[in-house]
């Protein structure tokens, strides 16, 4: 037998923010790393955003093989109002014997799998199949630590941030504010709480964790995951920060109508807007939002979506598959457009926002705060506005303007009450115009450079050797694979073995001992 291709095999659930950084993770480990990577992941509507990416040129996924599989029908399985976290979770879960039967097909058969926060339940297909098993974490790694450290709470550290809304110390990491905390973690007795939590135990018993952040935007949380003593003492196996994964993209290079636009814009002159694939506002908030980019006077590009009176995500499914429209939407107000029409461009549809992002027109970003977007902007220069609306973007946002001072933000949560069309304006002029802005943007430029320095491959960039070393574990095991098959024994176990999660939760010890 001879030794071929180390090959990974990755599964992405739905949704921009967890796609985009999973197929860069799968490019890099194919184009750096020498990979065969197949990815696999639910099909969308063709009109959806998620179909649009990948069509796009910007994509590039010719370099790695994206397998579309059925989205499972769960109608029978779950309440329509059940939230989407719980329904991701069950279409993932049920599309694993699919995997399954996917993986005995294939001729050379894979050396890991690599999964994200929503197909934990596929890490069982490791053993069955001797792959070597990895979370990769699409988000930073002050999420990591907060779902990983929060199943091992005591009862009364744990009434105390939830009851009597006091800051959770995490081990050698920024306190968690309440009101920065994650909806799944606020009510015990719900649903969301009982099926998540418990997850966090299962991070432990992966080969490794995959993030996709770097050294000097989280320098405190990854010294602690290093430390185990800290966090380390919580994680149990290694922690890999291989960020940023973004798309390298060159706008003069891609055709959208919006870039057209942009072309005719003046140099650092214009704030982009855009919620992410999944995130909503109400019909009230999208009208003030509208007199805010009014009255600040400023070139705009809006990417709007249709008013949702509930949860900032409960059309998170829907809004992935929104029809393109032509024109004006109908829900904006008509003075508004008449008044804009010279400086502004609204979009209705999807647009390719790391190219906009990238593009010369372009200086202040009001941003959702999905970590992917969160790095775009990083990578782009661009300093931005902080609006969260639902999951870690709350945690993101303090992140950026307390810690990083690369954004502002609005006095109270857009989840707590509507921001004001005058606070909106205020906002954007400080970013778009005030001295505030510009120090943000030398700022981010900085936190830009220190991008680059870690994906370098020349200077032993920190995000490069960490992939190195993940790579370099997978080649180790495929050549025992290798000896193995030739030599017909085994010396040692082919890879770490772990217990059940259930009979995993003794963290009195500093390290796992299969370490």
């Amino acid at each position: 037998m001879q030794i071929t291709k180390t090959h990974a095999v990755m599964f992405a659930s739905p949704g921009m923010g967890h796609i985009i950084p999973m197929i860069e993770l799968g490019k890099r480990l194919a184009v750096s790393h020498g990979f065969h990577v197949t990815i696999f992941l639910l099909e969308a509507e063709a009109a959806s955003a998620q179909s649009q990416f990948l069509n796009s040129p910007g994509c590039d996924a010719n370099l790695i093989d994206v397998i579309g599989l059925p989205t499972p029908d769960i109608s029978s399985l779950v309440e329509p109002s059940i939230h989407f976290g719980i329904k991701i979770l069950i279409m993932m879960r049920e599309t694993i014997p699919t995997i399954r039967s996917k993986i005995k097909e294939m001729e050379h058969k894979p050396t890991a799998l690599i999964v994200d926060l929503f197909g934990l339940d596929a890490l069982k297909l490791g053993g069955e199949f001797n792959m070597l098993t990895y979370i990769f974490i699409a988000s930073n790694a002050r999420f990591l630590a907060l779902i990983m450290y929060f199943p091992t709470l005591e009862k009364d550290v744990e009434e105390e941030h939830i009851i009597k809304k006091k800051p959770l110390a995490l081990p050698g990491c920024e306190p968690v504010r309440f009101e920065d905390t994650l909806e799944t973690f606020l009510d015990p007795s719900d649903e969301l709480y009982r099926v998540f939590v418990p997850y966090g135990l299962v991070y432990p018993t992966a080969d490794g964790l995959i993030v996709n952040t770097w050294d000097a935007i989280e320098p405190k949380t990854l010294k602690s995951f290093q430390d185990p003593t800290l966090l380390g003492r919580i994680a149990r196996n290694p922690v890999y920060p291989v960020g940023p994964l973004t798309r390298p993209v060159d706008p003069s290079k891609t055709s959208h109508p919006v870039l057209d636009w942009l072309n005719k814009q003046p140099v650092e002159s214009v704030l982009y807007v855009s919620f992410g694939s999944g995130g909503s506002l109400s019909a009230k908030q999208v009208t003030e939002l509208a007199w805010g980019l009014e009255l600040s006077q400023q070139r705009f590009v809006w990417v709007v979506r249709p008013p949702v009176d509930g949860s900032a995500c409960s059309e998170y499914f829907k809004v992935n598959s929104d029809e393109p429209r032509d024109g004006t939407p109908d829900y904006l107000p008509k003075e508004f457009v008449s008044k804009t029409q010279e400086r502004g461009l609204v979009v209705s549809s999807w647009a390719p926002q790391a190219e906009i992002l990238a593009h010369k027109a372009v200086s202040g970003f009001l941003t959702h705060c999905g970590w992917n977007s969160i790095i775009e902007s990083v990578v782009s220069g661009v300093p931005m506005i902080a609006w969260p609306l639902f999951a870690e973007q709350m945690m993101n946002a303090t992140l950026l303007n307390e810690e990083l001072g690369i954004a502002v933000r609005a006095e109270k949560l857009p989840s707590e009450e509507v921001i004001s069309r005058e606070e909106i304006k205020a906002l954007v002029r400080r970013i778009m115009v005030e001295e505030e802005g510009c120090e943000m943007r030398e700022k981010v430029n900085k936190l830009r450079e220190t991008a680059e320095m870690s994906l370098s491959c020349d200077g032993g960039g920190s995000g490069h050797e960490s992939l190195s070393r993940v790579a370099d574990e997978c080649r180790r095991l495929l050549e025992r694979m290798t000896f193995i098959s030739n030599n017909g024994k085994e010396d040692e176990p082919l890879r770490r073995q772990c217990p059940p999660p259930s009979k995993c939760m003794d963290l009195s010890s500093s390290m796992c001992s299969k370490v």
